[in-house]
């Protein structure tokens, strides 16, 4: 029996001298045993078989593996065992009927076993799940942990977790919906639903995991999605993806759609100095800002704008929805104004810095009005 299970079962063959081999015959003799002293004994006790294929079947869920090999064993124990019932049957000169009720409780034994079997694999998954989970969490704290933690120390509790580490990662800052349930997310997605700042962690969010994201947000107030970077980055990503996101509260920038941090790179950047940027309006547009709050807006969003369309007066005319004309009045009354520092270099960047201060991040007391 055991040998024919053996070439039937490719993952149960094992040489008969091994600890795996010993168990396999122990496990067999124990199963014959317990039938044959069940035959004609409706009241015997169940529990020493039924824990023995328990411990089976939990045996093999532990090994990732599904019932198939198994329940093909008790079939092939079943065949083996019936081919030698008709071979004593015809020696010992048993009726049809003896043979009848043998093979019937035969049928009724390997059922009982195969469900036993069943109970363990499904008792064991279950803890295999749980078990896996605590790892994907403390997985995912352990990547968003700043200082990050070590690239080996990433990968051994990846392996863990049953988590293919990813070669780059985004991770994703979101105000859920009240009272929205969360998402089923794929397997490969970790997130922190309950947590006060909710987040979870893209891998490849530039490849596969860009198709997948917003599927993932779905149902979000607001989402920002960080940069992408190393798996040992996450913290990095998740500091940014915050930042992007208190922006979208504050009405900095859009919220409608998930956002990338990078797409914002100025206003993120302008947002981390407003102090300085604030002394810097004085010392750089002083003449701009004692203009009346009326012209200087205009003036301001429309450099600005001129400035992100490369310099066009058509393209910024159309995103600010007025004529070109207008458009370039403003610019040569900007230069008026501001005198080189349009053109020079060195004081562009500076410039575009205060620009978005101004424009994206003002705090009230300088709101700005529509261009």
């Amino acid at each position: 029996m055991v040998g024919e299970i053996q070439g039937l079962v490719p993952e149960y063959a094992r040489p008969p001298e091994s600890r795996y081999g010993r168990r396999m015959r122990w496990a067999v003799e124990q199963t014959v045993r317990q039938f044959v002293d069940a035959i004609g004994r409706p009241d015997i006790d169940w529990g020493t078989v039924a824990g023995i294929f328990e411990g089976i079947g939990a045996y093999e869920a532990r090994q990732g593996r599904s019932l198939d090999g198994l329940q093909t064993a008790i079939r092939v124990g079943g065949q083996v065992a019936c081919r030698r019932f008709i071979k004593d049957a015809r020696r010992l000169g048993w009726s049809l009927e003896v043979l009848g009720k043998i093979t019937e409780s035969l049928f009724v034994f390997l059922e009982r076993i195969a469900a036993a079997a069943g109970q363990g694999y499904a008792r064991a998954q279950g803890e295999l799940a749980g078990e896996r989970e605590r790892f994907r969490r403390r997985l995912r704290d352990l990547l968003v942990m700043d200082p990050p933690a070590s690239d080996a120390a990433i990968g051994e509790l990846a392996g863990e977790a049953g988590w293919q580490v990813p070669r780059t990662l985004a991770v994703v800052a979101f105000r859920p919906a009240p009272g929205g349930p969360a998402p089923v997310l794929p397997p490969a997605f970790l997130a922190d639903w309950d947590a006060a700042d909710p987040y979870l962690i893209c891998p490849d969010p530039d490849g596969p995991g860009r198709d997948r994201l917003p599927a993932a947000v779905k149902g979000t107030r607001a989402a920002a999605i960080g940069p992408t970077v190393p798996p040992a980055g996450a913290a990095l990503s998740l500091r940014w993806a915050r930042r992007g996101l208190a922006l979208i509260e504050r009405g900095a920038l859009p919220g409608k759609e998930p956002l990338r941090c990078l797409d914002h790179l100025p206003t993120l950047v302008a947002a981390q100095s407003e102090e300085l940027l604030d002394v810097a309006l004085g010392a750089r547009l002083g003449r701009l800002m004692e203009l009346a709050p009326h012209r200087r807006d205009a003036l301001t969003r429309t450099l600005l704008t001129y400035m992100e369309c490369r310099d066009n007066a058509v393209a910024a005319a159309e995103r600010l929805l007025v004529h070109e004309q207008t458009v370039r009045y403003r610019i040569r009354r900007l230069e008026e104004i501001l005198g080189g520092a349009m053109l020079d270099p060195d004081r562009r960047i500076e410039l575009l810095l205060l620009l978005h201060h101004l424009v994206r991040l003002d705090s009230g007391d300088r709101r700005l009005s529509p261009a």
